[in-house]
């Protein structure tokens, strides 16, 4: 496979801080072929003017938010837009949708622009109506004026069916199309930033459009109707969104975990009542959040939605359930992400023939055992830190010395600092004194 330099780096460098790439998962794919005819079939069922809804469970370390970077890339491939929110109690709280809505926009990303493409996308799309218009042929390109008569009206033809799901969505399109046309680039930009859900709108800016107060929460699924229609008219057949670490629910407060799984329970119904054509959300948590009392099960209605049975062999898993399970890596998927990960960084090195020679396979499965010997033998969390430590320790200093040994010359060390906090509470403790209690 024929990858460009900036590819191969972007995802090199991530794998240097330990960290998931955001493109390029498919050089590094590994036991994910199971899933491709589900996501494509859920893919194309979105395109199609659908809806989807996929949970994926797994311990820590089964590469859950791999694997929804994965869907999110060929979300892309096929020009539909993606979006990623990880769940915060502090800064994105599931029970307030405004701000999964707002955090949502500032996340969103096309085929042309990695993230924050919402001015691009809505940029676009008055793009579109302008190109509608001369296709026509009743206005000629160099009359201005004729021109934005033309596509105002197209304009509000398009906008009827956002105006009846959000008519405040439809009067700030008008307003920024307005200020647009005027020259008035701060006012436009106010009213972007409120569409997106931003809360520091100037009084002002919303004057401008005849606007109220900020986006709510009953606002933000009306908004989130319109965008999808906004999408599907700039060529974007879908918006795929992931919601991540839903497992951090069961560590807030009882009250505010029981309204984020409502708000969850609520995403689900109106996927499955047609609110919401051209939208696939996925969503990714722990097994304990969606079998322990403290999560899923704690709201009856939602248990029943994302009731999958995993009682029978893991084997025969059925993709196109709710929920889908991701298995721990073992010895073979730990070897075979380290081959493709050497071999990706040979495709763009100094000398190739060297650092595959060196960096063999019997170097590779060592580091690996090594790193899961460090984490107490569990090789099913390791695989963050093993390519951090194969790609910025082992095979970086390979390309860089021509005299490095890493049987000789390299040591493997993992200090507590670069390990996650998820990594510390799951590896055991060297020493008693290494135990931290919560007093």
């Amino acid at each position: 496979m024929s990858v460009s330099p900036k590819r191969r780096a972007e995802v090199l460098d991530a794998l240097r801080k330990g960290t998931v790439p955001q493109d390029g998962l498919d050089l590094l794919a590994v036991g994910l072929s199971r899933f491709e005819q589900t996501v494509e079939e859920d893919l194309k069922k979105v395109q199609e003017g659908g809806s989807a809804f996929k949970a994926i469970r797994g311990d820590y370390g089964c590469g859950k938010t791999f694997f929804s970077r994965w869907i999110q890339q060929r979300a892309r491939e096929l020009r539909f837009a993606t979006t990623e929110v990880q769940i915060s109690e502090t800064e994105t709280p599931l029970h307030k949708l405004e701000t999964v809505y707002r955090r949502m926009l500032e996340r969103l990303s096309t085929p042309a622009v990695r993230q924050g493409a919402f001015r691009s996308v809505i940029e676009s799309w008055f793009f579109g109506l302008e190109e509608d218009v001369l296709s026509a042929g009743k206005v000629a390109p160099d009359d201005a004026a004729g021109l934005l008569d033309a596509t105002n009206h197209l304009m509000e033809k398009r906008l009827e069916g956002i105006s009846r799901k959000a008519p405040a969505f439809a009067a700030a399109l008008r307003a920024y199309r307005v200020a647009v046309a005027t020259g008035d680039g701060s006012v436009a930009d106010g009213l972007l930033a409120w569409l997106a859900g931003q809360p520091t709108v100037s009084a002002n800016i919303k004057r401008f459009a005849n606007l109220k107060g900020e986006v709510d929460h009953f606002a933000a699924l009306s908004f989130l109707q319109a965008l999808l229609v906004v999408l599907r008219d700039s060529g974007h057949p879908g918006l795929v969104f992931v919601i991540d670490e839903v497992e951090t629910l069961q560590r807030v407060r009882s009250d505010a975990r029981d309204k984020a799984l409502n708000a969850l329970r609520q995403l689900i119904d109106e996927l499955d009542s047609g609110r919401f054509p051209g939208l696939y959300i996925v969503i990714t948590g722990t097994p304990s959040f969606f079998d322990g009392p403290q999560g899923v099960q704690k709201l009856a209605p939602l248990a029943q939605r994302l009731q999958t049975d995993f009682a029978t062999d893991a084997r025969f898993d059925n993709p196109r359930a709710p929920q889908i399970r991701l298995k721990p890596f073992g010895d073979g998927e730990m070897m075979e992400v380290g081959r493709k990960v050497r071999d990706l960084f040979a495709n763009g090195c100094s000398s190739p023939e060297r650092l595959r020679s060196v960096g063999d396979d019997h170097l590779i499965q060592r580091l690996a055992n090594g790193v899961a010997g460090k984490l107490g033998g569990k090789t099913g969390i390791a695989p963050r830190l093993f390519l951090k430590k194969l790609v910025s320790d082992v095979l970086d200093r390979i390309d860089l010395y021509p005299d490095f040994d890493p049987g000789r010359d390299y040591q493997l060390t993992i200090n507590e600092e670069e390990m996650t906090e998820d990594e510390r509470n799951i590896a055991p403790a060297s020493t008693v004194n290494d135990i931290q209690l919560k007093l």
